[in-house]
Parts: structure tokens; C-alpha cells; sequence
């Protein structure tokens, strides 16, 4: 099935298709999309990354904002990350008893709210991340119950496909597990109930999660911990009101739950501030990290948490083989020494402030955007009066981006997310942002493009 690729990424797909999980779906959902009308989505493989640029088989040049799914802080393949990298892995190969695992660790605990989780547990990915930190909350109260947020993410294991909630299909196969979890309310800006404003949305999420759930669903004194991410990312990049945050931790402090932050997407710069939790002033007792520690090289990630939650928990095992490589170790130190020798916070800020005029006005031009959302550079368009309309007008613009040469994220949800990396050039931005509008005003004046989402032949769904 073509669609409008070239021979080379062509050739390769096909080749591909017979070989991995979830490969026959691409035809068969292109061929259905064709028959309602609809073309395929362009599909990408990629020769080579650089800097802010991405550059597929057939070498045309793609500006990246998809960022490695928010994992190339820094651009993509930074040579000085590289380096280090290479070097570690020369020196050390791979043992636990290396010497890089010590450094980190004090370098993230002068990073940390307050400096108060001291204590750090090095992972591989943000999903044994989470998994570990929700453990060791379990492990360090006793208790058997997590709280977590509708329309949250937090990776693809077994423990977080159950605690995740993107959507009711999340648990589809894994009923026999689903137990120790409970979901409360985030407050999103769009699909409210009829004549609910956000405010009074918010407020019930309060009185749910404080009242609602330890009255009917779960008894407070067997909940452990609330899990949340300060802004939901893989969920449509929602932006919580401060006062939200706020909220959740004086909730955890009189029902006497530990607050968990899962900032694996949204920390180490994302959102304009070192970790999404200082917009609203808020310490959570422990806190997941991933994705930008790793400089977008070598695999690293974590969970900080309170002195006495880490200190002596011998039932909270965590980590794996590949758990706080050398190689993982150093690349999260020349990270952090690169964010903080070159300011990288300050540019940052500046990139998210001209995405914000560049997109604060295609809400009211556009009758197909329904809102716009940025917090620094975590940034996302809805599309669509309706789910179902929206999803089509999103993946129909993420495709027209792709064809443009910009390449963004659209999943399930009626909406485009965007992670530019926090060094990219403003005029870079600017142009993946110019054409992203024009993508947007040429599927705003025909309608939507693309049909069914087909899977990648690795069985990711994207392109």
C-alpha cells in the first residue's frame, strides 16, 4: 500500500512487516482507510538524526519534534554526550561496582525540590521507574492500594499498564490483575459535563479523590500513595492550574498518603523549570525521572525519594541488570553538566515563550483547533468538537505536518503534541511552527485526511 513514501523507506517496511509484533497492521488498516475515503499516513524511517533535524531514507531533511518521544533534550546524537558515553563504555563495559553511580546520585539530590529525597534508585527505564517507586511506597507503608489519574500514562509493563489509565482498553486482557488501583480525576479544560465550569471540575476532582474514593472505593488508612504526573503528556499534554498540585499534596498530608510525582516526561527542563512540580512550589515524597537524564544516548532513569522511605526498606527491590549503567551514568552527568554550564533553563524559557504567541490565536483563526497548551516546551493543539472528529483532524494534521517536513506526535487522542528539544534554534522552531500551520489550514479548509491510525511494523502506533 503507497502512501506517498519513498522506494527505499518503502522496500524496508515491507520487509519489515512480516517480521514483528503488530506487522499486519498497517495494510490492513490502510486498505480500510482507502475505502472510506481516506488516504494512508505517510510513514518514516530514519537514516540519520542530528541537532534539531531528523533525516529519513530517503534523505530529506525533517524538523524534529517529536524529540525522541521527549528523550533528546539536547538535540539529537550530542557529541559531547556521545563521548562520554563511548568512554565509559570503554573503561568500564558494564558492571554494577562502577564509580559514575555516586556522582549522580548527589547531583540529582541538589536538583530536588528542598532538597528533600536525598535517596536515589537507579532503573533502566521510566516504566521499572515507576513500578519500583510505586513498590516502595506500598512496601514503606504497609498498605495495598495506589491512586492513580484518569487519562495518566505511565509506561507499558505489566504493574503500570494497571496503574496507567489512557483509556478503558488499557486493561483489556489484564482484568484477572487490575486490584490494587484506583483512579481519581484530572482536571482537563475540554469535555466537561454540560454547564460545569473548569473550576467546579476541579473542585469535584478534589472531593472525589479526598472523599468520594475512601468512602465508597477504598478505605484511607489502605491507600499508600497518590501517583500523578504534573502535567498528563502522553494523555494530551494537559496543563493543571498550580492550585491543582497544591491541592493533591495538602490531600496527602491529612489523609496521610505519600505523593508520588512521575515526572519521567515532564522533568530536567520540559516545562520551562528544572522539574514541573516548582510551578506550583509543591515536594512530592518521591519522584520518578527518566527520559531527558539519559541525553538522548544511553538509557538512564530513577526514582528519588525521602530519606526514610529509601533508607531501610529492604522489601522494596528494584532495579535491573541494566540498571545505572556506566554508560547510562555518564550520560546523565555531562547532561546535567551541559544544562547548567550553557544555561540551557533560560533558552528554553525563551523557545517556550515564542511558541506561546506563535500559536495563542489559532484557537479563534482555526475552527478546527480547540485549544492550545504549553507549558515551556510541552506543547499541545486539540483538534474537533468530539473525540471521534478529533482524532481525525489530529492525525490528518500530524500527517500533513510530516509531508511538510515536521514531525510531531499524535497517538489515540483528538490532539498533536510537540517536544522540541530545549536547545533548538528559535528560527528552527519557528519555521516546524509555520508549517505546522499550514498544515492546520489546509486540513481546516478540507476536511479530514487520514482514517484509521495503522500501527508501525515494530507494533508502536505512529510513524
Amino acid at each position: 500500500m503507497q502512501n506517498d513514501i519513498g522506494p527505499t523507506t518503502q522496500t524496508l517496511l515491507e520487509r519489515g512487516m512480516p517480521r514483528f509484533r503488530g506487522g499486519q497492521g498497517y495494510a490492513i488498516r490502510a486498505k480500510k482507510s482507502v475505502e472510506l475515503g481516506f488516504k494512508p499516513p505517510m510513514q518514516l524511517i530514519i537514516d540519520r538524526a542530528e541537532g534539531d533535524f531528523v533525516y529519513d531514507l530517503e534523505g530529506r531533511e525533517i524538523i524534529d519534534f517529536q524529540n525522541g518521544w521527549a528523550t533528546n533534550p539536547l538535540g539529537n546524537c550530542h557529541p559531547e554526550i556521545l563521548e562520554v558515553v563511548q568512554a565509559a563504555q570503554r573503561r568500564y563495559g558494564f558492571h554494577w561496582e562502577h564509580p559514575l553511580r555516586v556522582p549522580v546520585a548527589e547531583a540529582l539530590a541538589e536538583t530536588m525540590p528542598g532538597r528533600a529525597l536525598p535517596r536515589f534508585s537507579f532503573e533502566v527505564s521510566g516504566t521499572e521507574a515507576v513500578e519500583s517507586a510505586v513498590h516502595a511506597a506500598l512496601c514503606h507503608t504497609g498498605r495495598r492500594t495506589i491512586i492513580a489519574f484518569a487519562s495518566s500514562f505511565h509506561g507499558e509493563g505489566l504493574g503500570t499498564k494497571l496503574i496507567s489509565a489512557y483509556n478503558s482498553d488499557n486493561y483489556v486482557g489484564l482484568e484477572a490483575w487490575w486490584g490494587g488501583v484506583t483512579l481519581g480525576l484530572f482536571p482537563v479544560s475540554i469535555g466537561l459535563p454540560p454547564g460545569v465550569s473548569h473550576a467546579q471540575y476541579q473542585a469535584h476532582c478534589f472531593w472525589y479523590l479526598e472523599h468520594y474514593i475512601p468512602q465508597q472505593v477504598m478505605a484511607s488508612d489502605n491507600i499508600a500513595a497518590v501517583l500523578i504526573e504534573p502535567a498528563l503528556a502522553e494523555g494530551g499534554n494537559w496543563i493543571p492550574d498550580p492550585a491543582f498540585l497544591q491541592g493533591i499534596r495538602a490531600i496527602c498530608d491529612r489523609q496521610d498518603w505519600l505523593m508520588i510525582a512521575d515526572e519521567v516526561l515532564t522533568g530536567v527542563g520540559r516545562t520551562g523549570r528544572f522539574w514541573a512540580v516548582e510551578h506550583a512550589g509543591v515536594t512530592p515524597d518521591l519522584m520518578v525521572v527518566g527520559k531527558h537524564l539519559s541525553g538522548g544516548i544511553e538509557a538512564f532513569a530513577g526514582f528519588a525519594a525521602r530519606d526514610d522511605i529509601l533508607g531501610d526498606n529492604p522489601r522494596a527491590t528494584g532495579g535491573s541488570t541494566f540498571a545505572g549503567t556506566p554508560a547510562g551514568c555518564a550520560a546523565a552527568l555531562k547532561t546535567l553538566e551541559i544544562i547548567a554550564r550553557d544555561d540551557v533553563m533560560s533558552h528554553a524559557q525563551t523557545l517556550g515563550e515564542i511558541a506561546e504567541v506563535t500559536m495563542s490565536d489559532w484557537a479563534a483563526q482555526y475552527d478546527i483547533v480547540s485549544e492550545v497548551r504549553g507549558l515551556g516546551l510541552l506543547l499541545g493543539v486539540g483538534f474537533g468538537e468530539d473525540e471521534e472528529t478529533g482524532v481525525l483532524l489530529a492525525r490528518s494534521v500530524r500527517d500533513e505536518m510530516l509531508r511538510r517536513g515536521v514531525w510531531a506526535l499524535c497517538d489515540f487522542e483528538p490532539q498533536v503534541r510537540l517536544y522540541p528539544a530545549l536547545t533548538m534554534a528559535p528560527e528552527v522552531l519557528k519555521a516546524g511552527l509555520a508549517r505546522m500551520e499550514e498544515a492546520i489550514d489546509s486540513v481546516s479548509r478540507s476536511g479530514p485526511t487520514v482514517g484509521d491510525y495503522p500501527a508501525m511494523p515494530n507494533g508502536n502506533v505512529g510513524f
